[in-house]
């Protein structure tokens, strides 16, 4: 293995070594004013990310008030932060800003409907409202960020007709992924 030492002008070196393995590696430094990026310090792809979705019958949505949904079943959770059974929030435990995304569908006519995400137990990012005659789904997505220790996102919807939300992974989900470290 070879490694390429450099020194700074007024403190501190850089030690590039090769790889342990064959193969092409490329390392770009910037301009001495720039910053260099790591995967790790920097980009998602290695943070918490989860996928959730309604699979048993909720007690029916009041009208016109803001309901938490209820998620029973994860399709993944990379770093055990969703909870499917008793709160049903996801609680992140890595600083940083986080791509979520939600749906509701109703599996009758509703006049009016909107989700909201909430974050720590207060209203924080509203959907759309969609008006419908027959059937209804309602999207959500928001960039937020999580401090990684307390913070923690909820879903919640409001609709103006009482009825239980339609059940199933393409119908009532919530989820979220890292998409850049603090």
């Amino acid at each position: 293995m070879a490694s390429l030492v450099l020194a700074g002008n007024t403190s501190g070196s850089i030690t590039i070594s090769s790889p342990s393995v064959s193969g092409s590696n490329t390392l770009t430094l910037p301009a001495n004013t720039g910053t260099v990026l790591t995967t790790a310090s920097t980009f998602g792809g290695t943070g918490p990310a989860f996928s959730a979705y309604q699979s048993s019958a909720q007690t029916a949505l009041s009208i016109n008030t803001w309901t938490k949904l209820q998620f029973q079943t994860e399709e993944f959770d990379t770093n055990s932060n969703f909870d499917s059974t008793t709160n049903y929030r996801f609680t992140p435990t890595v600083a940083g800003y986080y791509q979520f995304t939600g749906a509701l569908a109703m599996s009758a006519a509703t006049s009016s409907g909107w989700l909201s995400f909430y974050k720590n137990g207060s209203a924080f990012k509203y959907g759309a409202q969609i008006s419908t005659a027959a059937g209804g789904a309602f999207a959500a997505t928001a960039l937020i960020y999580c401090n990684g220790s307390t913070d923690y996102v909820e879903l919640y919807g409001y609709i103006g007709v009482s009825q239980a939300p339609a059940t199933g992974a393409a119908n009532t989900y919530f989820q979220a992924a890292m998409i850049r470290g603090a």
